[in-house]
């Protein structure tokens, strides 16, 4: 099933998500609807709160960056409680956006390596470690079970130059290919 976006200015957003187990209802079903609306957006990674649901789920499928980043051609996860214990290496500067902010993008910088624990779809552990691309899209999916979203990572002057952008998503006044729920709005 495909699920309309939360956009910016909706509280769910800003929850810190909560830790599942594997007998969560309708965990398979979850992760097949964040992949369904992940592609259907346009997108490379989705976090469960984006759908509206406060837990410490989300995937990636870097193949749409596989022509710039070959890496990333077979690079489709599913990240369960996860939990980053290490950020190292120089701060990167990447151009970001994000599905809950449609039409912005901004310059964010981030740390080149990461160790992440977490479980995969089958309740395999993992504790890896990742570089370069993989680790900025893993942050960036991250930090929104955090109840980060980029823009909060943007440098002080932007971020105030973006706020009527921002207050204007949150009020509906944006375009975006996909459905969204704006804040105020329930989620089924």
């Amino acid at each position: 099933m495909t699920y309309p976006i939360v956009v910016y200015g909706h509280s769910v957003l800003r929850k810190v998500s909560v830790e599942i187990n594997k007998d969560y209802p309708g965990l398979n079903q979850s992760i097949e609807d964040l992949f369904e609306t992940m592609y259907n957006s346009e997108g490379m990674g989705l976090a469960a709160p984006q759908i509206g649901k406060s837990i410490r789920l989300f995937v990636i499928d870097g193949k749409p960056m596989a022509e710039d980043e070959p890496s990333l051609a077979d690079f489709k996860k599913v990240f369960i409680n996860a939990h980053i214990s290490e950020r190292c290496g120089e701060l990167q500067p990447m151009n970001e956006g994000c599905l809950s902010i449609p039409g912005i993008r901004e310059e964010v910088m981030r740390e080149s390596h990461i160790r992440i624990s977490y479980y995969d779809e089958n309740w395999q552990f993992y504790d890896e470690v990742y570089e370069g691309y993989k680790a900025r899209i893993i942050q960036h999916e991250y930090d929104h079970l955090q109840g980060i979203l980029f823009t909060d990572k943007v440098n002080p002057l932007k971020r105030r130059l973006l706020k009527s952008k921002l207050i204007a998503i949150s009020k509906g006044k944006f375009e975006a290919s996909y459905k969204t729920i704006l804040p105020g709005r329930k989620i089924k």
